[in-house]
């Protein structure tokens, strides 16, 4: 009975593991490791050379800094972090989800287009009737459907009007 239990769960574990969330997940934690080693190249090559010409100071860390009761405030640390945010988003916007919603914007258009080819084809393949055909068919549809209707309506009056036999 033990043995089933431990199957069942090594079972139940595969299928949570081998279900999409969990391997986009996992691809989603790898690409957030790639853009954070982008990021902090781009940071420490190109903006924090950018504020040592600036301020004189290789990195924001020291800018801004001042003691209060023997505690450190350093604003410029605070300025740093925010600007490696706007770099992080920024790669993530232009290298990311503008690529991903061309792709599926084309792949949508794409869809569409397909269907209404499919519908065209569909289209096509119907006889093709002219107008006064339509209208001849439309007119004897009426006629079948009149007679039909006078039909039940002298059924209906002779049943009303023969006595009631039992």
């Amino acid at each position: 009975m033990n043995n089933t239990k431990e199957k069942d769960m090594i079972d139940g574990f595969k299928k949570f593991i081998s279900r999409g969330n969990m391997i986009d997940m996992a691809v989603g934690v790898v690409m957030g490791s790639a853009v954070t080693s982008v990021v902090n190249a781009i940071v420490d090559s190109l903006i924090n050379p950018l504020i040592a010409m600036v301020f004189g100071k290789p990195d924001m860390s020291g800018l801004l800094a001042f003691t209060f009761n023997g505690a450190t405030v350093s604003l410029g640390a605070i300025l740093g972090a925010l600007l490696n945010f706007l770099v992080i988003a920024v790669a993530v916007y232009f290298f990311i989800l503008v690529p991903i919603n061309k792709f599926r914007d084309m792949t949508d258009a794409m869809l569409v287009k397909a269907k209404l080819k499919q519908e065209e084809d569909e289209k096509a393949k119907e006889p093709e009737v002219s107008p006064e055909e339509r209208t001849v068919e439309l007119l004897a549809e009426i006629r079948d459907r009149l007679a039909a209707a006078d039909h039940d309506l002298t059924l209906t009056k002779k049943q009303a009007i023969a006595p009631n036999n039992p």
